[in-house]
């Protein structure tokens, strides 16, 4: 089990260290550590800071199947938040804030505001009719953190998928910057490239997610993955020639990492009608750490159960430990953050996953799967180079 670094060594503290670079103090977790050689000043005098997350890119992946300079420039690994997934990682990155304080926990969540099972990036229920609120009236009532960019003492910009550039998740967490949105890589590369031209002091967000689309449906170690990280170290060599002398920090780094689960590594809940009677609600989180609500005394059938039928797949932890434990980052804690992770997580070991179906959705499975606390997910590459 890897635990994340909120210490000085996980992408909270890049993001820190980035806050302060650009005048936006006030986070809760220290600066990265020393050993990582990014200090404060010496980012503040670039003319441009570049932060490129790229979805998906476990610092296993990239040492096995990179090439060019994010390759000879991929000595430092960070960790992820927890559970080391995008839908935590991606507003600590445009927040600055560990999960403990915005309160975002998984793909799926739990929300008291809205009493249902929602997934959180396209703000959309589960199952069912679409919420009756408008995007702006959810993301009033779901988010009150504030993204870093309109503290920050430089423009800030953020270039996304045209997919999602504009949706309401991306509107709101973005809220400070203006925004760019491209169709594909020649076309972020292109975006940001040019906007790097643009004279003045800026910092930009940069995210491509097609790599973790590709590791979702093929896995880690396919062909497909290998010649999707192949395309985009080609493409960032091509970036890096055309910056030269811009006076620019180019940072890489990762929201996690993946890990592959095959079917016969797969707990299907419908194959395990005791273990669902004891929840209240659906699974939440992620197949590889699953958030689970119980229905009333059900804690010590539950902890027998899960010890007993599934010991060799998963561990059943208080989600209070968790709390108490500091896996979501230094407090202190969303107020709503207890709500969102339930009574206990299944912590799936190994390359297990676990997973529930409801009526009305269609059955998928992912080859790729991330979340859980295995290094090859934990871990994150952080490259940096001045152009």
């Amino acid at each position: 089990m890897i635990r994340p670094d909120y210490a000085g060594g996980s992408i909270a503290n890049l993001m820190r260290t980035l806050a302060d670079a650009c005048g936006a103090g006030g986070l809760p977790q220290p600066p990265l550590a020393p050993r990582y050689r990014l200090e404060t000043k010496t980012l503040a005098r670039a003319r441009n800071l570049v932060l490129f997350v790229v979805d998906g890119l476990g610092a296993r992946l990239l040492a096995d199947y990179g090439s060019g300079a994010l390759r000879a420039h991929a000595g430092a690994t960070l960790t992820s938040v927890f559970p080391s997934t995008t839908a935590a990682a991606i507003p600590t990155f445009m927040t600055g804030l560990p999960p403990a304080q915005h309160a975002l926990t998984g793909w799926h969540m739990w929300l008291d505001e809205l009493q249902a099972v929602t997934a959180i990036l396209p703000l959309t229920p589960r199952t069912g009719k679409p919420f009756a609120e408008t995007p702006a009236q959810l993301t009033a009532k779901l988010f009150d953190h504030r993204p870093l960019y309109a503290a920050m003492h430089r423009p800030a910009w953020v270039i996304s998928p045209r997919e999602i550039a504009f949706s309401p998740f991306n509107a709101f967490h973005s809220h400070g910057a203006d925004t760019l949105a491209y169709a594909d890589l020649d076309g972020l590369m292109q975006t940001l490239a040019g906007l790097v031209r643009v004279p003045g002091r800026k910092f930009v967000y940069a995210y491509w997610p097609l790599l973790d689309s590709v590791a979702h449906r093929f896995g880690t170690d396919s062909k497909e993955a290998r010649a999707t990280l192949a395309a985009f170290c080609t493409a960032f060599d091509a970036l890096q020639a055309e910056l030269a002398g811009s006076d620019t920090t180019l940072l890489v780094t990762a929201d996690h990492g993946f890990i592959d689960s095959p079917e016969r590594r797969i707990v299907q809940l419908d194959e395990h009608p005791e273990l669902a009677a004891l929840l209240a609600r659906p699974l939440c989180g992620e197949q590889r750490v699953a958030w689970c609500y119980l229905k009333p005394g059900a804690g010590d059938d539950f902890r027998h159960y899960v010890a007993s039928r599934l010991a060799e797949s998963a561990d059943a932890v208080p989600c209070a430990q968790l709390l108490a434990d500091g896996w979501f980052g230094p407090g202190p804690a969303h107020p709503r953050l207890a709500s969102r992770i339930g009574d206990y997580a299944l912590v799936m070991r190994d390359n297990w996953t676990i997973k529930d179906w409801l009526p009305g959705e269609r059955r998928h499975t992912l080859i790729g799967v991330h979340g859980g606390v295995s290094a090859d997910e934990m871990e994150v590459p952080l490259v940096a180079l001045h152009c």
